[in-house]
């Protein structure tokens, strides 16, 4: 059950996004999530709300996701300053002071949890979301795997911790009972030559009496029997000492620990300006500082033996004392662009950076498996630094089989076509079916239809709906985009992205068939239906100057019968025929005038190694 808003604080979060995709982002976050303080600046969108977590993780415009702990002006170092100088500047001016960063921690600390929870709660799938399901569990496994091992290392560090101490115990028995050993074998060796010298007078005769040998031998018997039982007490009261040794080594441990920790505590005084001649004053005010910061910040780290290392709030079964400022294995991810990657480069920014971390916070670097990690992006514009909230990007579709465009930007083709419940969308060259996918997972209560005349894409696609469970609300069918077999002005909107013939090959001659492609589109579209379609920068050229000064050429020929159960339509041909030899737009003419489409919006995107463009019209009369 989701918390009311009231009973929430508002995190400050920024998403990355691929170029021209920040202003869908904008969108995105202010109707879903209610966002305030939206900014937007290249590649990012900045915005706080107090939206759960999981919901902030749906955001479907979004690359990747991240606790934004300081947004600042570009860093200027000063011309002629040598690089100590320069890097003093740099942590100066980039880390702040050691609250800020202990406040974050706990915050991401807090919506880490509530992730692990709601992954740890989740319901058990059903048959309707089962091929859902199979992705995300296979996925979570694989963070769990990756959790699974930080907690085998820190418990194998416990282990070993416990191990050093049963080794040193047994060391020192072993060493105690081979004195005790030593010692009876002295003692019946001095008792063995005493006997001997006994035996030695008596052989003499040395004139001494036998009343005096038989006492003298009484004597000796009488002094070996108390040596004998000296011994058994002796043995008895050493192995009570024993016992009582392995007790006082467990205290004597406990006060070791006591000294370190009291240690560190005065390390941490000292980084909070103490002098080193006010160690009493250090140790003081650290301790006071410390309980202060335990009930500000919150902050916990779990220590004890086969724990997981996790930050943790207050409020446990079992509070623990925790030093003031955590111990975390951090690794920082530089970017660095503009006048200050000329003069630093990134393993540089990144090493001084957390150089200076270490110092502050007393956080220990882990470059292959920190518990945290901070990302901090250097330009001539801005200053961010912030902390990442999931290890897998937002835009990894769980329910995609086999992608094809992507998922961002087909999730933003699917927006702009303003889908409402009952709407019929369709797509005329569907490819893998990505728009589509995303349009339906987005929008439940509408119907979908795509189109391809490429059987591998189709079973592709077929493959995809079937993974999404998608197959009662997205329907396939083989056809071609310049003959669609649709009733006239009978959807509500058309999506699709025109094959650029880069990441897959296309026989069709997309500049010379762009002509009859927008007539069946327009054709099949309502009065008021919305067509969105995505173009390489040369077809975009191209249908700039089919709207603009739209062509007059001869009339498409009509001598052909319409197909069964299809209006009569120039230029359709029968299922059968258009699927074997479509005739292209040379052979068939220029199609009329579009008149009726009147354009809306333009968007350019980035599509990784090439850029596209986003179209946006509406038809306004028949």
């Amino acid at each position: 059950m989701t918390e009311p808003r009231g009973e929430r604080s508002s995190v400050r979060y920024y998403c990355t996004a691929g170029n021209g995709m920040e202003p869908f982002l904008v969108q995105e976050v202010k109707t879903k999530l209610a966002a305030e303080n939206v900014c937007q600046i290249p590649g990012k969108v900045l915005f706080s709300c107090s939206a759960g977590i999981h919901r902030v993780r749906e955001l479907k415009a979004a690359e990747r996701l991240f606790l934004l702990l300081r947004r600042d002006s570009p860093v200027t170092l000063p011309t002629h300053s040598g690089p100590a100088k320069a890097a003093s500047v740099l942590q100066s001016r980039l880390l702040g002071d050691r609250s800020e960063w202990t406040s974050a921690v706990m915050t991401w600390s807090r919506l880490q949890r509530e992730l692990a929870g709601r992954r740890t709660t989740a319901c058990t799938p059903s048959t309707a979301l089962g091929p859902t399901r199979k992705r995300t569990n296979r996925e979570e496994e694989e963070e769990e795997r990756g959790i699974e091992r930080e907690e085998e290392e820190e418990s194998g560090n416990g282990r070993q911790q416990r191990s050093n101490g049963q080794n040193e115990t047994q060391t020192s028995e072993k060493k105690r009972k081979g004195e005790e050993e030593e010692n009876r074998v002295e003692r019946e060796r001095g008792m063995e030559r005493r006997r001997e010298e006994e035996r030695s007078r008596e052989t003499r005769g040395d004139g001494e009496s036998g009343t005096q040998r038989k006492r003298k031998r009484d004597d000796d018997d009488e002094e070996e029997e108390d040596e004998r039982r000296d011994a058994v007490w002796e043995s008895s009261r050493e192995k009570q000492n024993g016992e009582r040794g392995e007790t006082s080594e467990r205290e004597r441990k406990r006060e070791e620990e006591e000294e370190d920790e009291e240690e560190e505590r005065g390390a941490v005084a000292e980084i909070r300006g103490h002098g080193p001649g006010q160690d009493h004053n250090a140790e003081r005010n650290c301790s006071k500082t410390g309980d202060a910061d335990k009930v500000e910040h919150g902050i916990e780290v779990e220590t004890a033996a086969g724990g997981d290392g996790t930050l943790r709030e207050p409020g446990g079964d079992k509070p623990e004392l925790s030093p003031p400022v955590p111990i975390v294995s951090f690794r920082i991810s530089c970017k660095c662009t503009g006048a200050l990657s000329r003069r630093f480069s990134t393993q540089e920014l990144s090493r001084v950076i957390g150089a200076g971390l270490s110092r502050l916070l007393g956080w220990k670097a882990d470059l292959k498996n920190p518990q945290l990690e901070v990302n901090v992006y250097l330009s001539d514009d801005h200053c961010l630094i912030g902390m990442p909230l999931t290890r897998l990007p937002l835009a990894n579709r769980s329910y995609i089989q086999t992608t094809g465009l992507r998922s961002t930007v087909a999730w933003a083709l699917g927006s702009l076509a303003q889908i409402q419940p009952g709407s019929c969308v369709v797509d005329p060259m569907c490819g893998v079916g990505t728009i589509l996918i995303e349009a339906a997972q987005e929008h439940k209560d509408a119907c979908f239809l795509g189109m391809d005349i490429d059987d591998r894409q189709l079973q592709r696609a077929n493959e995809n709906v079937a993974f999404g469970d998608l197959r009662n609300r997205i329907h396939l069918l083989k056809a071609s985009s310049i003959e669609l077999p649709l009733p006239s002005a009978s959807v509500d909107a058309v999506v699709s992205d025109l094959p650029f013939g880069r990441k897959f090959g296309t026989k069709t001659h997309m500049a010379a068939n762009l002509p009859l492609i927008l007539t069946e589109m327009e054709r099949v579209l309502r009065v008021g239906g919305i067509l969105v379609l995505l173009l390489s920068p040369q077809l975009s050229c191209l249908l700039k100057k089919l709207l603009t000064h739209p062509g007059t050429g001869p009339t498409p020929p009509q001598d052909t019968e319409p197909q069964a159960g299809l209006p009569s339509h120039p230029g359709i041909k029968p299922t059968s025929t258009q699927e074997t030899e479509p005739r292209t737009g040379l052979q068939r003419g220029l199609p009329p005038p579009l008149s009726s489409l009147k354009h809306q919006a333009t968007h350019r995107v980035s599509l990784g190694a090439i850029d596209g463009l986003i179209h946006k019209y509406v038809k306004t009369e028949t």
